[in-house]
């Protein structure tokens, strides 16, 4: 059976073509950009990519064509699709359909962490011995590909609450009907889709009606949205992490992360490892107690993240030159650019922290983080703002509240030429962006070398 998939560099999408090949269908897919990592996961995988939308790319015509939910009507390749009458299936519901049915699913929910603690538990579960499944929006350093099939019913999933597609205006995440779900926490995100933090509290209720009664669903302990959102209905057991009270609990926590205690009931097990922060703790703390839904020991859990490796993008270390480090990271909303620099800054103390900046996120294109983007910078002892063209609002409010600690740039050369003349021996520089950002990484690192 031959597939056809509409948007298939993006993280789910490329996952998903990667998940069909491995089950044996023909696939291939079109996309507007085509860019690494995953073109070269694809490309790997023997799957032909064709840049842009054009109805050619659906001749001759595919037994089913999956649509990402970046495509919209008036999209060249949708409108063919529609007008041919040629077969369509949101990606999502493929995925549920194809690889998900019978198979013990663990999602991973909320507004941050889903790639890393999704990450984290199928490596716990592989180093177990558990062969699970996966399909993550990243690409785990243990792993090296972003979805496998696994050869056992358990498969992990990062649980998007993203809307599914043009066509299906419910959250990615009903399709997936988990068994396990961990919701790491719960805010105001993607704007673009949704009106206020009730309207993804519903989403998220709609995921809870669909967790069996002998399932599991794992929160934070006492965070007022989840609460909120369980209070309309749960019928599922529940385990909560972090707090006094809660089931799964926490100890002699090092500052910057490096270590910790984990708790639960009898069971111990500590953890030190290379990750940073407080987030990262509390991602391993969840991953482990979905880990334990399906048999795994606190103890053996602990011990396989202490050979975690990371995930691509998430404060990745992209190189060091000269005595200064270059990051990447995926932060693109102010509670997540906030706990990612005060782990970086516990860990390396008084050394210069320089965040570089470029709100690209749907949520942040449209200002709606304006009020609390300067107060999450603040571990920073240097902010270099990206202002971007297709930026519908002016970074100068942020600029004005960091003060004179901050610089605002309009060309990506002109950060690379700052950060070339004034950086020095130990400093740490953070990119965030969710998108490529032109390749400044290897542009920083280049000129670090040539200046």
């Amino acid at each position: 059976m031959h597939i056809h998939i509409l948007g298939i560099c993006g993280t789910f999408m490329g996952g998903l073509a990667l998940l069909a090949r491995e089950r044996g269908f023909t696939v291939s897919g079109s996309d507007a950009n085509v860019y690494p990592p995953m073109s070269d996961q694809l490309a790997d995988a023997g799957i032909e990519v064709m840049e842009g939308y054009l109805a050619e790319h659906l001749q001759p015509a595919p037994d089913m064509v999956v649509m990402g939910n970046a495509m919209t009507r008036g999209n060249a390749a949708v409108e063919y699709v529609l007008n041919q009458g040629l077969p369509y299936i949101s990606g999502p519901q493929w995925l549920a359909e194809n690889i998900l049915a019978n198979r013990w699913v663990l999602a991973v929910a909320g507004t941050h962490g889903k790639t890393t603690t999704s990450s984290m538990l199928a490596w716990i579960l592989q180093y177990a011995g558990m062969q699970p499944g996966f399909l993550i929006g990243g690409v785990p350093g243990n792993f090296g590909q972003s979805a496998a099939m696994g050869n056992t019913p358990f498969f992990v999933i990062e649980a998007d609450e993203y809307d599914t597609a043009f066509f299906d205006k419910r959250s990615k995440f009903v399709h997936y009907h988990p068994r396990t779900l961990v919701i790491n926490n719960l805010e105001f995100d993607h704007a673009d889709i949704f009106a206020d933090l009730a309207a993804i509290q519903t989403q998220f209720h709609h995921l809870i009606r669909t967790v069996p009664s002998e399932g599991l669903v794992i929160t934070p302990h006492a965070i007022h949205a989840i609460e909120h959102t369980l209070q309309r209905g749960c019928w599922t057991p529940r385990q909560t992490i972090d707090g006094e009270s809660a089931d799964w609990q926490l100890h002699d926590v090092a500052a910057d992360g490096h270590g910790f205690t984990v708790q639960y009931k009898q069971q111990t097990g500590r953890i030190d490892w290379t990750l940073l922060g407080r987030h990262n703790v509390n991602n391993a703390l969840a991953a482990i107690a979905a880990a334990h839904h399906v048999g795994v020991t606190v103890e053996h859990a602990c011990e396989a993240l202490n050979q975690f490796n990371g995930v691509k993008r998430r404060l990745e270390l992209r190189g060091e030159c000269r005595g200064i480090k270059v990051y990447d990271d995926f932060a693109h909303h102010p509670t997540a650019i906030a706990t990612t620099l005060q782990g970086l800054r516990a860990n390396i103390g008084q050394q210069r922290l320089i965040a570089v900046l470029e709100p690209r996120s749907n949520t942040m294109k449209m200002g709606v983080h304006e009020q609390t983007l300067a107060a999450s910078l603040q571990n920073a002892d240097q902010v270099i703002l990206y202002q971007d063209p297709q930026l519908s609002w002016s970074l100068d409010s942020i600029q004005q509240q960091l003060g004179d600690t901050s610089v605002l740039h309009r060309q990506i050369d002109d950060v690379v030429a700052q950060l070339a003349r004034q950086s020095k021996t130990g400093d740490h520089i953070v990119v965030m962006s969710n998108g490529g950002f032109g390749g400044i990484h290897q542009k920083i690192l280049d000129a670090l070398a040539n200046d």
